[in-house]
């Protein structure tokens, strides 16, 4: 291509040709391209050079860009290779364009070069200058705990020993303050050697007294001293003894180190500022600044010293009496933001830049940015604090606990200063813990079966072991990226493994055996285990099932608990010797024809013992009862199915008289009648019941029944007359009926239509019923079919929705 040719014609040919290769490979993938390769051996062929010679291109790119974006991709050896590393490819490809975007833009103009800044117009140089670079992030230096005097270890799992060798300042001393004791989990543990020191301090009056807040030094003017030898520990000492309050800050690493790694230490009094280089080979010797941090004259001031107290006692052995947290100042007094650059912006008038705080402290030398940041982080803090210190105080009613907000914040302070440093427990069976698998299941959202469970479980096992024992963060040993594309993918074979870890997994090359061995081991078992959904819903079981156990458990013996049989009393305490019922009396008996079923027990209302002679009469019945011989059935005869009936006593359901009697008069009755009788018998069934058991009453009560059975009749009278009524009234509304047709057909006129009304302009009607006015209801011939036949049954109601109402009593 010549080199004369603009940039338009240049554009133009490259886009053709990306069109018709985009063209090209849609069509391609439209064929049944493994097809054509069995058939034909020719196409096979050519597919595999094709395939090959793409191969070589993409190769090429990908390691051209990689040196161009600052990104590197393994090489491609087949095209397997492409589905394993897509990821990995998009993202080289896309900054690839991005910067190709980036560079057209600026050659066509569509954006403007920048200037590069002259050293007239350039800035301070110690202050933060664009976004944190990579290198300071994570630097790859030699790990400094390796030098440490006093080695780290990763699988302690006992309780945590604190590391102090002295306690100054003690009102307890350490050997009595080194106790061991059980907390809420069930573990074994140290207890706080400063918690006695703590819980009985009193701070200082000036604490609670409003005076002058006392301004900070400049920062051209107040240069801050760099601390790594024992003998610029020992004069910073001398120099804080001599204060009444310092301000501590500190800077942590926890990507190249299990644990974490405490990396520097600032110390700030109202005239001079410190940089503590807390990764000394003898930093254990720093437990000598506990003369000042456990003294309780001296006000530490620290923001957000939740984990300050924690990392302080686990890498130095330093512990903080005398703690004032400006976090809790400013919770209290309720700050829009909780956060040191506010308090810094708000009193200091300071723009606190905190990109550094994701960056490596543990780079040595410092850079001046860093020294720079680590300074000020300090310097203001002690003012900050008399602001705050004014404020609780103006706004504190001493006499009032609610309203004591200067009580309040120093009550925090101390729970905060009497956290403890604890082992970082891994149970690989339950994934509890605070690095267990259980955490992190919980905050992905993937859902494994079986053998990806299993897998997922021997993985984080595996990935913690190998953390702890190279000192190093599971993250740096296996990203989350590529620990959840094993699991998902499960990798039948080293190569494939590789692949899902990626380019920054150099440092796995020499366990990639044995890692490929666990995850085949784990699939192979996890293949008649339970899923992620099952463990969970066994969780929850046993979630329920734990205080249920818990309230059934007792801890009283069953063996000093009395025999129920001597609890039970012969003579009951409420009734004495009253017979409750003869019921429940084994030794008598009820006649046998009198004995009446009940569904619940009917109450006594007095002595059971009243009926002798019935008693002796069924018993003599009983015994002289013979079994009758069975007779032969009847042949089978015509009958007629007739209209049900009841017996209404048992005198007539056992005469055969009453019997035939009763057949014949069912047979005769009408509808009106059967109607009748059925509602009659109810209440005669009841009144002769209760007529039978009134045998077994007290006079009072067969009175009662007596005018029970005069109020039925009397109902049933009532109830007779109204029926007979209607009896009659309906006989003659019929017999009137049939005289007004027998007059109509005698007197039947013919129909005069020069009378009759107009039909088109006739008188309105409302629907079938007359027109307006006085007058005879027309004749409707398609209403009142029916006649006087017995209506149906009305239709039942649509339940409707809406509220609904509850019945009442």
């Amino acid at each position: 291509m010549e080199q004369s040719q603009d940039f338009t014609a240049l554009k133009d040919s490259v886009q053709t040709a990306l069109v018709a290769t985009t063209r090209s490979v849609n069509d391609l993938t439209n064929e049944d391209l493994q097809f054509q390769r069995t058939v034909s051996p020719a196409v096979a062929s050519d597919l595999d050079e094709k395939s090959a010679r793409l191969l070589g291109l993409a190769n090429g790119l990908l390691k051209a860009a990689g040196q161009f974006t600052g990104q590197r991709v393994s090489a491609l050896e087949d095209v397997d290779d492409v589905d394993f590393q897509w990821q990995g490819m998009m993202d080289v490809v896309d900054s690839l364009l991005y910067k190709i975007d980036t560079c057209l833009d600026d050659y066509t103009g569509l954006i403007k070069r920048k200037e590069a800044p002259t050293s007239e117009l350039g800035r301070d140089p110690k202050r933060p200058k664009g976004a944190l670079e990579r290198s300071m992030k994570t630097a790859n230096i030699l790990k400094p705990q390796d030098k440490f005097e006093k080695k780290i270890d990763n699988f302690d799992s006992g309780p945590w020993k604190p590391l102090l060798t002295t306690k100054p300042h003690a009102q307890r001393s350490l050997d009595d303050s080194l106790v061991v004791f059980t907390d809420q989990e069930g573990k074994n543990q140290f207890k706080h050697p400063y918690e006695t020191e703590i819980l009985d301090l009193k701070f200082p009056q000036q604490v609670y007294e409003k005076a002058t807040p006392q301004k900070y030094l400049p920062l051209d003017s107040a240069t801050a001293t760099w601390v790594d030898t024992w003998e610029g520990v020992l004069e910073m000492l001398d120099e804080l003894k001599k204060a009444t309050e310092i301000a501590i800050d500190l800077e942590h690493h926890d990507f190249r180190t299990y644990a974490g790694l405490l990396s520097l230490m600032q110390i700030s009094t109202r005239d001079k500022d410190w940089i503590v280089d807390t990764l000394v080979p003898w930093r254990h010797k720093l437990e000598v600044l506990n003369e000042v941090f456990a003294d309780p004259g001296i006000v530490k001031v620290l923001h957000g010293a939740y984990m300050d107290i924690i990392w302080m006692q686990r890498d130095l052995g330093l512990y903080i009496v005398g703690l004032f947290d400006t976090f809790h100042a400013s919770d209290v007094l309720d700050y829009p933001s909780k956060g040191l650059s506010y308090l810094l912006k708000k009193f200091a008038d300071f723009d606190a830049d905190k990109k550094y705080q994701l960056a490596d402290w543990r780079i040595r030398p410092l850079p001046e940015e860093m020294f720079y940041y680590a300074q000020c982080d300090t310097h203001f803090l002690l003012y900050v604090y008399d602001m705050l210190r004014n404020e609780l105080v103006e706004a504190s009613d001493r006499d009032d606990p609610e309203k004591d907000l200067i009580g309040k914040v120093l009550q925090k302070s101390q729970e905060t200063a009497l956290q403890r440093y604890e082992n970082i427990i891994y149970d690989a069976a339950t994934g509890l813990g605070v690095r267990g698998w259980s955490n992190q299941l919980l905050k992905t959202s993937a859902i494994y079966n079986s053998e990806q469970f299993a897998v997922y479980k021997a993985l984080h096992q595996w990935r913690d072991h190998l953390a702890r024992l190279k000192d190093e963060s599971t993250n740096y040993i296996m990203g989350p990226r590529a620990f959840q594309q094993i699991v998902q993918v499960l990798p039948s074979d080293r190569k494939a493994l590789w692949s899902c870890l990626g380019p920054n997994a150099m440092h796995l090359k020499s366990h990639i055996d044995g890692l490929f061995d666990v995850i085949q081991k784990a699939k192979a078992e996890g293949a008649n285990g339970p899923s992620m959904l099952e463990y969970f819903r066994q969780g929850l079981v046993e979630a329920v099932q734990k205080p249920l156990k818990a309230t059934t458990s007792t801890s009283i013996e069953t063996e000093k608990l009395p025999s129920i049989e001597k609890l039970t009393l012969k003579r009951s305490q409420l009734f004495g010797d009253v017979p409750l019922s003869s019921r429940w009396d084994g030794t008598k008996k009820a006649p046998a024809n009198d004995i009446i079923v009940y569904t619940y027990p009917k109450p006594v209302w007095g002595p059971v013992d009243a009926a002798p002679e019935k008693e002796e009469e069924a018993d003599k019945t009983e015994a002289g009862a013979t079994h009758q011989p069975v007779t032969d059935v009847a042949a089978d005869q015509e009958f007629t199915l007739k209209g049900g009936r009841r017996r209404k006593s048992r005198d007539i359901a056992s005469s055969p008289v009453g019997r035939g009697t009763q057949v014949e008069a069912d047979s005769e009755m009408s509808v009106d009648d059967a109607a009748e009788k059925t509602d009659s018998r109810p209440s005669e069934s009841s009144a002769t019941t209760e007529a039978s058991d009134s045998d077994y009453v007290t006079p009072d009560e067969k009175k009662r029944l007596e005018r029970k059975a005069e109020k039925l009749a009397a109902a049933e009278a009532k109830k007779k007359a109204r029926k007979a009524r209607k009896k009659r009234k309906r006989a003659a509304m019929k017999e009137k009926a049939d005289k007004e047709a027998g007059g109509s057909q005698e007197e039947e006129q013919p129909f005069d239509y020069s009378k009759a009304e107009s039909v088109l302009h006739g008188s309105k009607t409302n629907g079938s019923g007359p027109a307006k006015g006085k007058g005879a209801k027309p004749f409707n011939p398609y209403g009142d079919k029916s006649g006087d036949a017995p209506k149906g049954a009305r239709k039942l109601g649509l339940v409707k929705s809406g509220k609904t109402a509850t019945f009442k009593k």
